[in-house]
């Protein structure tokens, strides 16, 4: 009986050895996030389901934001992908409009649409796991990371949080015959422009909050760095493949052009690609607002980051000045006197407009994609006082 009990005590040692060995799971100070095979963290879907919404719930909330649909996108040639849910579950959605005017092709729930800087949030997550797995550091300096970067000050937090002081690429490469706009350019091409002309910071690092697509750009390439992998690669393998995020991918101009959803000025002129459109991290993820619900509902999973990580990204980290606006480590805040604290982030390139909107507390996720230049994205904001304590009102026009 002995005997038995030892040989059944090491069969089960053996086998939690080798289901540990073959997961390679990597123990964080709170808990456990996953790696794969090369030892590069990935996110991991929520295993455990939320509450299930009531049927009474579900009719009062998506009668709301049906008549908030209707009243912003009442025009029959605006182009917009629309979605509501709670707890993982949708209570609404709406897709209407042109995908592609020229083919004809309709904008349904597995169209990508352009997020712009909403893929801030998608890059910054990247970040944040290789921080939660100690790859790298929020303190680091960069140029650690980065051959040749030029700012010695610059941490891997100071471009998370837009506290880095340089100056944006769209600008610096444009100016003074900076870069041949007959090339793209790239985000390796922005180091070596910041290098070789001498690109002075426009303030001093960590000293103020300055938004800058750069910081992004580099947030990137550390990205790539650190995991041996190029970025849309890298995104792929931690956050869109085991998320099931099927329709989400990061654009590739030398492959996608012509392939995706083309943007368009207010009146429907199409809009172009130009040199700037090659790079990626700040912009140039293409999505769907279910795919991006996907996202947002993995962010509750227990073991997503450890807790003080979690409580960083969502702390204001740009308080020189009075008011109520901030940003934490990929992700826009409003602090309100009265009420909960707003998280969200919106999005503008070329023609494409785009809103994500994360209610923490109520557990609310609320996206609107345009592929068509409007503002009426980012009214989607009034839409959180249906759900919760804040001070906006559904009848009134959103701000950028």
């Amino acid at each position: 009986m002995t005997l038995n009990l030892t040989r059944h005590i090491a069969v089960l040692l053996t086998a939690t050895l080798l289901f540990i060995s073959c997961t390679k799971q990597e123990k964080t100070e709170e808990g456990i996030l996953k790696v794969n095979k090369e030892g590069i963290p990935v996110m991991q879907p929520l295993q455990e389901e939320m509450p299930k919404l009531t049927a009474d719930y579900i009719a009062d909330k998506k009668y709301g934001a049906e008549r908030f649909f209707e009243k912003i996108w009442s025009e029959k040639n605006d182009n917009v992908a629309f979605l509501v849910a709670k707890n993982g579950q949708i209570i609404y959605e709406n897709y209407m409009g042109y995908a592609n005017k020229s083919t004809d092709e309709k904008i349904t729930k597995d169209t990508p649409l352009h997020i712009a800087s909403v893929s801030k949030v998608l890059t910054s997550t990247a970040v944040l796991m290789l921080v939660d797995t100690k790859k790298i550091t929020l303190n680091q300096k960069v140029n650690t990371i980065i051959k040749n970067f030029p700012y010695p000050d610059v941490t891997v937090q100071t471009l998370l949080n837009h506290r880095s002081g340089m100056k944006n690429y769209a600008y610096f490469t444009y100016e003074n015959g900076n870069w041949d706009k007959k090339q793209t350019l790239t985000n390796e091409d922005i180091v070596k422009v910041m290098v070789d002309k001498q690109i002075p910071l426009e303030t001093k690092t960590d000293t103020h909050f300055s938004y800058c697509n750069t910081n992004y750009a580099m947030l990137a390439l550390i990205i790539e760095k650190v995991t041996g992998l190029k970025y849309p690669e890298a995104m792929k393998e931690m956050i869109f493949s085991p998320l099931g995020m099927t329709h989400t991918f990061v654009f590739d101009i030398t492959k996608d052009r012509g392939n995706v959803a083309p943007s368009y000025k207010g009146n429907n002129v199409e809009i172009g690609v130009d040199y700037l459109d090659g790079i990626y991290g700040d912009k140039n993820i293409y999505s769907t607002p279910r795919d991006l619900l996907k996202f947002d509902k993995a962010r509750y999973a227990p073991f997503f980051l450890n807790p003080d990580l979690i409580k960083k990204i969502y702390t204001g980290y740009s308080n020189e000045c009075k008011g109520i606006r901030n940003y934490g480590l990929g992700v826009r805040m409003t602090c309100f006197e009265k009420g909960e604290p707003f998280y969200y982030h919106n999005g503008w390139w070329h023609g494409n407009t785009s809103s994500f909107l994360n209610l923490r507390k109520e557990k609310v996720t609320i996206i609107a994609l345009s592929n068509k230049f409007t503002k009426k994205t980012y009214q989607t904001k009034n839409l959180a006082a249906l759900f919760g304590d804040y001070p906006f009102k559904l009848n009134q026009d959103g701000e950028e």
